[in-house]
């Protein structure tokens, strides 16, 4: 990215090696002020934290959505917006209090559809008990926008402390809280160009009570959900910052068999594309055992597996022992083969 012409790419929204690269190198480095707090924009986190005076951390995170279609088998884009944010907050070991909303709608756009997905919306916060506390409405013309875009900023309280991305230790278990690929697959397939059919759905769902029960059982060190880019650029991103390998066991990994079969069909590994309502979690090898319990022991959770441990063979990396006894490197995608996927 030195080229004085070089332009956005679509890769560069996409979770992987290129959006990172945009963020170090034209964003972050940009914004010299750091408010005061212990995870902030040079981390690159879920979120960033505020101290409080009285003791525990304020938890902030925002994002947007362009998810295309805005309607797809499982959810919509208004309950994707309320868990793409919730979810950055319990990954974070935050519990949701409040969003905002901001809607850039394209001129033309059926009021009805809105309703629909304002109720969805709302659905998704009544089900960890977040409000929406306040929001902005814009409006462009015909043509100038792909029906409707959303922003949302999450607030949440973590006490004593927030749980960062990075605090990984060797033999420390990698747990998982269900089948990996269900998101990204089920809106790939129902893209006109491809004329697939299936009845995957997505996954979209808030996630803060089942990880409220792991926090409960302790020895949870790490967190993150693996949105754009998959399972894949998560833990990646996990090891560069922990300066440790994680190292998976491909056949304890869970795939649903028609996430598999289109991934196969397409060329697409189920690794690489969003999840939403699914969370990695790095607990203590102690306490793996009852995490792993308790979260089987929710709906959201019943699919959980444990998945791998950290070693320090090839810091940085990730390992995939693969079902047919190799090991290679799962490597960090360039990008989520998805666009418009979240």
């Amino acid at each position: 990215m030195t080229g004085e012409n070089e332009r956005i790419s679509s890769l560069h929204g996409a979770g992987g090696e290129r959006m990172g690269q945009l963020l170090r190198e034209h964003v972050t480095r940009r914004f010299r002020r750091r408010f005061a707090g212990r995870i902030g924009l040079d981390q690159l986190d879920d979120g960033a934290t505020i101290d409080l005076p009285s003791g525990g951390e304020v938890v902030i995170t925002t994002d947007s959505h362009v998810v295309k279609p805005i309607f797809f088998p499982g959810g919509d884009i208004g309950r994707l917006a309320a868990c793409g944010t919730l979810n950055d907050l319990a990954v974070m070991g935050a519990r949701p209090l409040a969003l905002t909303l901001g809607l850039i709608l394209e001129e033309g756009f059926a009021i009805a559809d809105l309703e629909r997905i304002l109720d969805s919306l709302d659905q998704a916060l009544s089900e960890v008990g977040a409000a929406l506390v306040t929001g902005d409405t814009k409006v462009m013309g015909h043509g100038e926008l792909d029906g409707i875009v959303i922003n949302t900023t999450g607030v949440g309280v973590a006490t004593p402390r927030a749980i960062g991305d990075a605090s990984l230790s060797v033999g420390d278990v990698v747990l998982v809280t269900g089948t990996i690929g269900d998101h990204g697959m089920a809106l790939l397939a129902l893209r006109q160009e491809f004329h697939l059919t299936t009845t995957l759905q997505s996954d979209v769902a808030p996630i803060w009570l089942l990880v409220e029960r792991a926090l409960a059982v302790g020895g949870v060190r790490a967190m993150k959900d693996p949105t754009r880019g998959g399972l894949a650029a998560a833990l990646n991103e996990m090891a560069r910052k922990s300066k440790t390998t994680v190292e998976l066991e491909e056949a304890a990994i869970p795939v649903r068999d028609q996430a598999r079969g289109l991934g196969d069909l397409l060329g697409i590994s189920p690794f690489d594309v969003a999840n939403e309502g699914k969370a990695i979690l790095i607990v203590a090898p102690a306490r793996a055992d009852a995490v792993l319990a308790l979260l089987r022991s929710h709906p959201l959770g019943q699919d959980a597996a444990r998945i791998g441990e950290i070693t320090t063979e090839y810091p940085g990396r990730v390992i995939l022992r693969t079902q047919v006894g190799g090991r290679r490197f799962l490597e960090m995608p360039l990008g989520d083969p998805v666009p418009r996927i979240c």
